[in-house]
């Protein structure tokens, strides 16, 4: 039969508690009747319950000193043990049974409980104190070094900058990388930018490591200042991106690197664009990749990527959920939800865009009345589309005719289409007026981005930081950092996070179950030139990399066979076809004039034939003579590459030689010969001269 061991109601024992004023006192009465009962019956001599009581007074009084217990304490203690000795010795002499031995033993009782409780108080209060002393002891240690801090630093701000300011606070960044100082402003109307005019004058003055500044911004009022002090440098090492691929929000940001106090910088982009500045070599592909990473991991956002340099930007977000035959392999899907690299497929990509965005604006009037709102509630039901365009600024300025007409369709897009939910992350490769000229990436590019790397160059700080003070290119040396400026924080040092391939690989995979989908009535306004996006005939470009090996594997021969121009500079001189077609045309001109060569005659051989002059016809490679590897230093190939690679806006000599680490006359000279060759183009515009390659001239 089951039990119940189910515990009743009344007070609960607990016998691994200590004893308490209450319950020693009693346990010590109870024992001394207990010991001089005992001893009486049996007649014990009443000396040994006296020694046994000086025992224990000695004993407790060297733990009680041990734990640094108060006088006090060590006194009631001892007392106890003496007085509950000195009444089992009475107690057994003259009888513990009597009405004197009892009402004394409780009254004894009564006082050890009440000293008990007395001492205890008091050991707590002394403890509190003893605590209390110690934070006021560490309190001040550390408010006499944010006074030092103070101290110095008001000293500093009016030999620098010339105003007198009041230091109201100091406070140390949990990171330890650094400080903030939080200072009034003397009146007469000064303001915080006063002294951000002075951050490189200040933080050369607070000798702070390369990379560390201080910096000014506003205040909880006009009248405050905050000095952002950074003490360690920690933009020189380079950091991969996090390894927490959870979900995020377009409404609650995206980060996009870090501060130099080692805190995330997060971007918000439900209503504004972003522009990411960057020369070669700075990081900036590096930062795109950042980019699509934070818009993967968002579950209320769909990415498109426009990248007409063969789709470079998003093929790694692509390549791992596509298997060789074009269909997506099982259980993943691309990081990135539409990819174009030719001009035809992006111009597809901004119309359909663009025929989402204005579809949405008639369709879901009603939603937008219900929630009460002029913006389209973007969820996981409703994605965000991100646009991101690689060097989508140099197609703005684009002369060329069709890059105009995809200049128009972007600008289209950024201007119509903020509400309902499709904004642009546009990268240039210079901060320069030719790229931020125009208004509506100024106005929109709400978030911006200076990788500087430290290139000099072309590197306006102030054409995409108006209104900032203080800031150098020389405080971002290193490839990776730069600026970065949004809405919510004031342009300032940042770096992004390394992200490599086998990462990107790791954050495909992880996710896919992350992804949104387009909305029926978006998916409906896309139409079938979104929904056939990821068809093998349109991801074939993707996959031409499997069949590369065979193809390099064929004789020429047969690539002249298997398509393209069939031309005869390709072709040995045993021909057979066209021995075969000779044959048969000498054979028709015997025929008709009966001609024939003599018995005796030695046909002469044929002359070779001259190739045409370079000025007629097709200028065919396989026609000219190839190039001397004397033309140019060894370095000239990778100098024309990265010509190339820079587009319509060149390089200047300068930019080349700190590329390929040599002179600047030496790369004068040799890019002067090559443009001779024709190898580059030298555009003349005074200071702003550049080298440019043919096919972008």
């Amino acid at each position: 039969m089951a039990t119940n061991t189910q515990a009743g109601t009344g007070p609960v024992w607990d016998w691994a508690a200590g004893h308490g004023p209450v319950t020693g006192a009693l346990s010590a009465t109870t024992g001394c009747l207990a010991v001089a009962t005992t001893g009486a019956a049996t007649g014990m001599p009443p000396g040994w319950a006296l020694t046994v009581g000086a025992a224990g007074a000695i004993g407790h009084t060297v733990s009680s000193l041990r734990e640094r217990l108060s006088a006090r304490t060590v006194a009631m203690r001892a007392a106890s043990w003496l007085v509950g000795a000195g009444w089992t010795t009475w107690a057994m002499t003259t009888g513990p049974l009597s009405w004197a031995a009892l009402g004394s033993l409780a009254t004894i009782g009564v006082g050890m409980g009440a000293a008990a409780r007395s001492t205890l108080l008091y050991e707590e209060v002394r403890e509190l104190e003893a605590i209390a002393a110690a934070e006021r002891q560490v309190a001040a240690e550390l408010s006499a070094e944010r006074r030092a801090i103070a101290a110095e630093w008001v000293d500093r701000v009016q030999r620098v900058c010339g105003i007198t300011v009041r230091v109201l606070a100091v406070e140390s960044w949990p990171t330890g990388t650094g400080f903030t100082i939080d200072a009034e402003l003397p009146p007469g109307g000064a303001t915080y930018d006063r002294i951000a005019g002075y951050s490189a004058q200040l933080s050369a003055d607070a000798r702070l490591p390369h990379g560390c500044t201080a910096t000014a911004s506003q205040g909880i009022d006009q009248g405050r200042v905050l000095i952002d002090v950074t003490t360690v440098n920690v933009l020189v090492e380079e950091r991969t991106y996090p390894t927490d691929y959870g979900p995020l929000s377009i409404h609650t940001g995206i980060p996009w690197g870090y501060r130099t106090n080692a805190q995330e910088i997060c971007v918000h982009l439900r209503e504004q664009c972003a522009l990411v500045v960057g020369p070669t070599g700075s990081g900036k592909t590096n930062m795109v990749h950042v980019i699509l990473a934070g818009f993967a991991r968002t579950t209320d956002v769909l990415t498109w990527v426009i990248d007409l340099n063969a789709g470079s930007a998003g093929l790694p977000w692509v390549r791992p959920a596509l298997d060789a035959n074009g269909a997506f392999v099982e259980g993943m899907r691309p990081g990135i939800d539409w990819l174009a690299s030719t001009y035809e497929e992006a111009l597809t990509m901004l119309e359909t865009a663009l025929a989402v965005g204005h579809h949405r604006k008639v369709a879901y009037q009603d939603l937008m009345a219900e929630r009460n709102t002029d913006q389209l509630p973007i969820s996981a039901k409703i994605p965000q589309i991100m646009l991101v365009i690689d060097e989508g600024a140099e197609i703005l300025i684009s002369s060329d005719k069709r890059m105009r007409k995809l200049a128009e369709k972007i600008l289209e897009v950024i201007r119509m289409l903020r509400a309902m939910g499709i904004r642009t992350v546009l990268t240039a490769l210079g901060a320069t007026g030719a790229v931020l000229g125009n208004l509506m990436i100024r106005r929109e590019a709400k978030a911006r981005v200076c990788l500087t790397g430290g290139e000099v160059e072309g590197m306006d700080l102030g054409k995409i930081f108006p209104g900032s003070r203080g800031l150098k290119v020389t405080q971002a040396p290193y490839q990776g950092a730069g600026f970065m400026g949004t809405p919510e924080s004031p342009a300032a040092l940042f770096k992004n996070w390394r992200i490599l391939p086998n990462q990107i690989r790791d954050i495909v995979t992880a996710t896919t179950d992350l992804h949104p989908t387009l909305d029926t009535i978006s998916a409906r306004a896309a139409g079938p030139a979104y929904a056939r996006r990821w068809d093998a005939t349109r991801t074939a470009w993707m996959r031409d990399h499997l069949n590369h090996a065979a193809d390099t594997a064929q004789s020429p021969q047969s690539h002249a066979a298997g398509g393209g121009l069939n031309l005869s500079a390709l072709r040995g001189s045993n021909d057979t076809d066209a021995d075969a077609l000779a044959a048969e045309f000498m054979q028709q001109i015997d025929a008709k004039f009966g001609t024939a060569p003599e018995p005796d005659a030695t046909p002469p051989a044929p002359p070779a034939p001259e190739p045409p002059a370079p000025a007629e016809g097709l200028n065919l490679s396989a026609l000219r003579e190839p190039k001397s590897h004397n033309a140019g230093p060894a370095w000239l190939p990778e100098a024309v590459d990265a010509i190339e690679s820079a587009g319509a806006t060149g390089m200047k000599p300068s930019a080349v030689a700190d590329l390929v680490g040599r002179s600047r006359q030496a790369v004068r000279d040799a890019l002067k010969a090559a443009a001779e060759r024709g190898e580059v183009v030298y555009r003349d515009n005074g200071p702003h001269s550049v080298y440019i390659h043919p096919d972008h001239a």
